[in-house]
Order: C-alpha cells, then sequence, then structure tokens
C-alpha cells in the first residue's frame, strides 16, 4: 500500500497548492476592491457636498457654523444598519473644506480649522484640477490607523473657490473586510476538505480491496485457511479475488497430495519394519513367552498404523475446507460428555481417571457437532496418552465456551513448544512409551481455525499441561 499512500500524498499536495494559490488570490484583492467600492462613494460624497458649498464660498458668505451643525446632527443620529451582516450604528464619514490657497476654514472634527493643507496630495492635486486623494495614518505604527481622503473642487477649474475633502477611517470598513476574508477561508477550506474527503473515499474504494487480497495471500502464504473476504462491488476486483481462490485451491491440493504422500510413506514405513520384522522371527523356532511379545508388537504397530490413517483421513477432511458450509447451535455439554464416554475404555486400559466438571447452564456454539466431538476426543486421548498411571485428567468446561484439559504429564519440553501443532511431530507417550501419530493435536487445530477459535497449549502448576479449546458462544 506504499504506492496508494505516496500517490494520495501527491494528490492531497496538488490539490492543496491550487487551492492555496486560489485563496491567496481570493484575500488579495479582497482589501483593494473594499477599498475602491468605498472611495467610489466618497467621491459622489465629496462632489455632492462641494456643490452644496460652492455659492457660499464664491460669494464669500459660507457658514461654517451651518455646516458644523448639520454634521453634529447626524453623528449624534441613532440608527442600525445591517449591511450583509456587518451592524453600522454611527456616521464613519468627516469634511474639511479649504480656500483657494489651501488654509483649512472648516473641519467637521473642529481639528484642522486654520491649519495650511496646501501641501498635502488631496488638497494639492484637487486645486490644480486633478483627482486628489490620499491615504494617512493617524499612527505610523498602526497599519489600522489610516485615514481615506477624497478631494472635490469648488468653483472653475481656472479660479477655483477652494475645496472641500471627505475622510473615512479605514477601521469602518475593516469589518467588512475581514467578514470577507472568513468567507473565503471558510470556503476554500470547505471545498478542499470536500475534495479530499471525494478522493481519499475513491482511493479507499478502489484500494481496499487490494489490500484485503494482499492480506488473503499472506495468511495463505503462512499456511493458514482464510475465507474469501469479501470485496463488495466491482466486478474487476471480484473476478480477481475468484481466480486467486482458484489458483489457492490447485495449488493447495497439489502441495497437499505431495505433502501427504511424502509423509504418510515416511511415517508408515516404522510400524510395516516393526510388522515385516516380527513375523519373519514368528517363522523361526523360539520359546513362547517370546512369540507372545513379537506378536503384540505386530499388534500395536498394526494399530499404529491404524489410528495414523483414521485420523489422516480425519486431518484431510478438515483441511480441505476453508469454511464450515453447513453449521448449527451445537451444545458443547453434551459434545464433552459424549467425548468422555468414548475416552473412558482407553482411561480405563491406562489406569487414568476421568474427572470432568461441567456449568449448570447450556452453553452453545455454531458449528458441526462431528467435528468438534472428535477434536474434544482428540485432547483427552493426548492428555491419556501422557498421563501417568492412577493420575486423573481433568475436564472444564466455561460459560464462555472454553474447554480445558489437564493432565499430571511430564509436560511439554521448550524445544517442542515451536512444534507441537505441526503434522506427524509427536513425543513418546508416557504409558506405552511409543510416539503417537502427530496428527491428534493438528486435527484439534483445525478444527478450532475453522469454527473461529483457538487452541493453547500451557503447563500446569506442579507439573503436566493445560489445553484449552476456546470457541465463540452464541447467545
Amino acid at each position: 500500500m506504499r504506492l496508494t499512500r505516496v500517490t494520495l500524498f501527491f494528490i492531497a499536495l496538488i490539490i492543496g497548492t491550487g487551492l492555496y494559490l486560489l485563496m491567496r488570490q481570493q484575500l488579495s484583492v479582497v482589501e483593494p476592491q473594499t477599498y475602491q467600492a468605498t472611495e467610489e462613494l466618497m467621491v459622489d460624497a465629496a462632489q455632492m457636498l462641494a456643490a452644496f458649498v460652492e455659492e457660499d464660498l464664491e460669494d464669500g458668505n459660507f457658514d461654517k457654523d451651518h455646516f458644523h451643525r448639520a454634521f453634529d446632527g447626524a453623528e449624534a443620529r441613532k440608527f442600525k444598519a445591517l449591511i450583509h451582516g456587518h451592524l453600522k450604528d454611527h456616521m464613519g464619514l468627516g469634511a474639511y473644506v479649504t480656500d483657494a490657497s489651501g488654509l483649512c476654514i472648516f473641519d467637521s472634527r473642529d481639528r484642522l480649522e486654520g491649519t495650511y493643507l496646501g501641501h498635502k496630495r488631496d488638497v494639492a492635486l484637487t486645486l490644480q484640477g486633478k483627482y486628489g486623494a490620499r491615504s494617512s495614518r493617524t499612527d505610523e505604527n498602526n497599519a489600522n490607523s489610516s485615514v481615506l481622503h477624497v478631494g472635490a473642487l469648488i468653483g472653475p477649474v481656472e479660479k477655483p473657490f477652494g475645496m472641500l475633502t471627505v475622510y473615512k477611517p479605514q477601521a469602518d470598513v475593516l469589518p467588512i473586510v475581514d467578514a470577507r476574508r472568513r468567507g473565503i477561508y471558510w470556503g476554500t477550506g470547505l471545498i478542499g476538505a470536500g475534495i479530499f474527503f471525494l478522493v481519499t473515499a475513491v482511493f479507499i474504494w478502489q484500494y481496499r480491496p487490494v489490500s484485503l487480497l494482499t492480506e488473503y495471500a499472506r495468511e495463505i502464504e503462512s499456511g493458514k485457511r482464510p475465507p474469501l473476504p469479501k470485496l463488495g462491488a466491482g466486478k474487476e476486483v471480484n473476478t480477481l479475488a475468484r481466480a486467486l481462490e482458484s489458483m489457492r485451491e490447485a495449488l493447495e491440493g497439489r502441495r497437499y497430495a505431495e505433502r501427504y504422500v511424502q509423509t504418510l510413506t515416511h511415517e508408515m514405513k516404522s510400524p510395516l519394519a516393526a510388522i515385516r520384522g516380527a513375523a519373519e522371527l514368528l517363522d523361526e523356532d523360539m520359546p513362547e513367552a517370546d512369540r507372545r511379545r513379537f506378536l503384540e508388537n505386530i499388534r500395536a504397530e498394526s494399530g499404529r498404523a491404524e489410528r495414523l490413517l483414521n485420523r489422516l483421513l480425519e486431518l484431510s477432511a478438515l483441511e480441505g475446507r476453508s469454511s464450515l458450509e453447513e453449521t448449527e447451535a451445537v451444545d458443547l455439554e453434551l459434545i464433552v460428555a459424549r467425548a468422555i464416554d468414548q475416552a473412558k475404555a482407553p482411561a480405563s486400559m491406562a489406569r487414568v481417571t476421568l474427572a470432568p466438571s461441567l456449568p449448570s447452564s447450556t452453553v452453545k456454539v455454531r458449528g458441526d457437532a462431528f467435528i468438534l466431538r472428535s477434536a474434544v476426543t482428540n485432547l483427552l486421548e493426548n492428555a491419556i496418552d501422557f498421563s501417568p498411571a492412577g493420575a486423573t485428567v481433568d475436564i472444564v468446561l466455561e460459560p464462555d465456551g472454553g474447554i480445558i484439559v489437564s493432565d499430571r504429564g511430564p509436560g511439554i519440553p521448550d524445544y517442542a513448544r515451536e512444534k507441537i501443532f505441526e503434522r506427524f511431530y509427536s513425543l513418546k507417550h508416557h504409558s506405552s512409551g511409543r510416539k503417537g501419530t502427530g496428527l491428534g493435536l493438528t486435527l484439534v487445530k483445525e478444527a478450532a481455525e475453522l469454527h473461529g477459535g483457538s487452541i493453547s497449549l500451557d503447563d500446569r502448576e506442579g507439573g503436566g499441561t493445560v489445553a484449552k479449546l476456546l470457541l465463540p458462544v452464541v447467545s
């Protein structure tokens, strides 16, 4: 999945870069556009006010008190104007008037009257008949303290009577600018998140089946028999999955046959050689005690060969399945009870006592009753084979689906722990001194995996082994 992550990273990088450049472009024009719109309205206001005072200024009868009352009255008005989410509740527009020389003769804020303003850009350019505008800070260290100024000529261009400037603090417009910026941030962020989510969803939808098939192949490689994963919609990927399943079955069938022919041939050599050797010796004259001993060897080895073949058939039947085709609710208490009944005869011959402890409530699992009984029987027979004469094998059925079989045998040597569940790996039995088939615990492990459970072997306190077969219960 490294390629998937790298591809997704580069797609996210490209999308993020594109959205960043788009957002940067949008943000770069927000402030200038807002100030341009404000300046356009200020031009209209300046021209209108200039027209009002032009006649008075021409006659030399300019009544600045009248203008002060007008501005003071406007500033005292109470109103609430909600402009696209921005609340305006005061007038922010001011004005000053200069004579033809640039001397300020009126200021709505009473700060500049009597001050020479001819050097100011708005005044100088306007008196020259040009468009005069400027932006000046009241605090040089504060970028938000700028005030916008727009001038309008009073009188004819050839011989003006003066000029009028309207001014407005930039801070009055900043809330609108900030609101537009937030809108751009949120809009771009939501678009980016939506695109990235969509791309991620498409990648997951496309590559998740590939990941599942990869994990499926790895489990097969490790020797497990996982079920074919559910891949969802998509004809191509399901076709690939079915092809992999068919290939797995074909390869497993071939490997299965090769492996078992080899191992069966190897394992059958020992009992067949012993039987043949004993049979050849029986043709000779020998004491009756020796004859009985050789006959007993023939019976023991033929019994071992028979057990080997029977268990091999059982194991091959289990290993040929990837899942249980038909299942039913099975009472574990009944399974354990029948397995104990079946194990009573070999336990009696080995002089081993079976001590069951079954719960009062019913414990049910979903599965195959025959396979489960075979698994429990193999656990019991294994515990009996490794128990000394006179010992007790404890069988406990837990309400959570755990079947615990404990013996008082020699335990599992450290060198055998890694191989104990391998096919044909066995240790010498305590009772007979012979090795087992090496298939019992393998059969139990296969049965547990088919039922979604597990099998574990641990040391018992005081000596012996504790085998726990855990199966998922159903309500």
